[in-house]
């Protein structure tokens, strides 16, 4: 299951970043610390023109410390680009970004030439809270559905200190399976582009490979030592399922209702503090949605070169005056 979600107001949103950022200085990119390479918009890259960019790892307090460590060093360690892990709900971490953004944009500063940053994330990964505790004020709308910021917003921290609030946005075409599952367990898509179910295995999946004493924890399952690790993941789902309740008649496991358990525990942190990718792994699926996105291209040419031969038309040649 391919999982996209760009719907019409992330098209303006594009456009409005595209007509701000000859203005800005420094970006600041909210991240979700469960999935940080996930989480991180390709698509901001080419509209950001390569600016200093801020990332921020939010809801640090829900995710995995050690792997959140691992993230830090990774951005840390990439051109113009800075790093911050915090939770959005306090307010003294929170203002360590203004620090961020001046060691980026060092020149910035004072009336003459205040700051200017542009902030941006994927949807429901909690920018609005980052920007009312920022403010002290309830500037933006919060909730826990995504697509809930529709609007740009211009938010003044400081005399010299002017932040534009961006709504979120992903990216047309997602093209790493494993980031759009890990989004959707997240809140970060909309509900109805992808599949309960699926995206429900597809992180118990991933929670047995790395966490399966936490799934032990919280569902009681009483499986024999090293028992939760390698069950097949519809099985599990099964046995929650029984285990909470989430039953039809007959003795049918209610399937839905159990998927939306398991990702409703994950995304309130009930299951604990968990990280869903290293930088390594997201590192290994990028290349590997990238490859088969390279293998997708070229068969779609070979479709349209053998199309345009089948109806007649013939290939240019360097006599019809066109470049080789």
């Amino acid at each position: 299951m391919a999982i996209q979600w760009f719907p019409g107001h992330m098209h303006l949103t594009k456009k409005a970043i595209t007509e701000r950022i000859k203005d800005i200085d420094v970006v600041i990119e909210v991240l979700d610390a469960r999935l940080p390479g996930s989480s991180a918009n390709p698509l901001l890259v080419e509209l950001t023109g390569h600016k200093p960019t801020l990332k921020v790892l939010n809801k640090q307090d829900v995710a995995d410390p050690a792997r959140t460590a691992l993230w830090l060093d990774w951005y840390n360690a990439q051109h113009d680009t800075g790093a911050v892990a915090l939770d959005a709900s306090e307010a003294a971490p929170a203002r360590k970004l203004i620090d961020g953004c001046h060691r980026l944009a060092p020149n910035r500063g004072g009336m003459a030439k205040p700051m200017r940053v542009l902030i941006c994330g994927v949807p429901n990964v909690g920018k609005s809270t980052l920007i009312n505790t920022l403010t002290n004020k309830r500037q933006a709308k919060t909730g826990d559905e995504a697509g809930i910021t529709k609007i740009e917003q211009r938010i003044t921290l400081a005399d010299d200190f002017y932040l534009w609030d961006t709504p979120g946005m992903l990216w047309p075409r997602i093209i790493i399976p494993e980031s759009g599952y890990n989004l959707a367990a997240s809140g970060a898509v909309g509900r109805n582009a992808y599949d309960e179910e699926l995206v429900a295995l597809e992180l118990l999946r991933r929670l047995q490979q790395h966490y399966a004493p936490l799934l032990e924890a919280r569902y009681k399952l009483g499986l024999p030592a090293g028992a939760m690790a390698t069950m097949q993941d519809d099985e599990l789902l099964e046995a929650i399922g029984k285990k909470r309740g989430a039953m039809l008649g007959g003795g049918r496991v209610n399937l839905q209702k159990t998927a939306e358990i398991v990702m409703t525990d994950f995304r309130t942190a009930i299951l604990g503090r968990i990280t869903l990718e290293t930088p390594t792994e997201f590192e290994a699926w990028r290349a590997a949605g990238l490859a088969e996105d390279a293998k997708r291209q070229a068969k779609k040419d070979a479709r349209a070169k053998a199309k345009g031969k089948g109806s007649g038309m013939r290939e240019p040649s360097a006599g019809d005056g066109e470049a080789e």
